[in-house]
């Protein structure tokens, strides 16, 4: 197999991984936060990606634009989803809030097939439809879109929470809330940001891969699954793992799908899943936690 082709896979991978960085990373700051699992991370990118498509389609409204409002509304979204599916059981144990989270998100899939259908819409692309060829390699201009994006948000995110006071008090809350309040620190308005943020992560994942794939009520369910696949890969709770486990199942399964089968493409992030649980259940950048007899 020539190199071109091989880069060509990378970039698609790398694209790919992405977007299951953005939405793993989703999952892993609600989880530091609260201690529980949002099973409706999928429909954070859902929502947005619906939000995108009517307002450019139907508002007429120009894509840097749509993508301020969506990012805003999905601020919004996120602290709404808060008060509904975590703040009213945040004293129970973490399984209630689960099932309130799965229960959201039967909700949302349904609610979005009552307004806009069930038909699929196709989002339009902020980046010209031709491919670009670059020294004989082909590469979707889409893929290089949403890999600048995610760096940007990244180097966003290091910066927000290692360099101003409210990403550290973020990170104070999520790693103990007890003394976050004994500090001063409203653990309540930080939980709610963290969930804000979370929402936000998810719009930037549904405005980028929607151009790519048909937006449909179904897109943010194979999206949460491997996303929260590449957070148990990378290790859970783990931000660095959450990233490199997003990007690691984006290149093996674009690779997979070329060389063995692309039926089998969506399989592949669970046979990952698989052998990691067997070999290293911590995941990659978990650490390995022993008891005592």
């Amino acid at each position: 197999m020539d190199l071109s082709t091989n880069f060509q896979m990378v970039t698609a991978g790398l694209a790919m991984g992405s977007i299951y960085a953005l939405v793993a990373l989703g999952f892993v700051l609600i989880f530091n936060a609260v201690g529980v699992v949002n099973f409706a991370q999928g429909e954070f990118v859902m929502v947005p990606a619906f939000v995108a498509v009517w307002l450019m389609d139907f508002l007429n409204i120009p894509f840097p634009l749509t993508y301020v409002i969506t990012v805003i509304f999905m601020g919004v979204f996120g602290i709404v989803f808060q008060r509904i599916a975590y703040y009213p059981l945040r004293n129970r144990t973490f399984l209630p809030v689960i099932i309130a989270t799965i229960g959201v998100s039967i909700f949302l899939k349904n609610a979005a097939q009552m307004v806009f259908g069930a038909e699929p819409f196709l989002m339009h692309r902020p980046t010209p439809p031709d491919v670009l060829n670059l020294a004989g390699v082909f590469i979707d201009p889409q893929y290089i879109v949403i890999i600048v994006c995610t760096l940007a948000l990244l180097a966003f995110q290091y910066f927000f929470f290692e360099k101003t006071s409210l990403g550290k008090k973020m990170q104070a809350t999520a790693q103990d809330k007890d003394m976050a309040r004994l500090l001063g620190i409203r653990v309540a308005t930080m939980i709610a940001i963290t969930f804000a943020y979370s929402s936000i992560l998810g719009a930037a994942a549904g405005i980028l891969v929607g151009p790519i794939f048909y937006v449909t009520k179904e897109m943010g369910g194979m999206l949460g699954l491997k996303a929260f696949c590449s957070t148990i890969i990378g290790g859970f709770g783990s931000v660095p793992g959450a990233i490199l486990g997003g990007i690691f199942l984006g290149v093996i399964e674009v690779f997979g799908a070329f060389y063995i089968s692309s039926g089998y493409r969506d399989a592949f992030a669970f046979v990952i899943l698989i052998l990691v649980l067997l070999f290293r259940p911590q995941g990659f950048f978990g650490e390995k936690i022993a008891e005592k007899a």
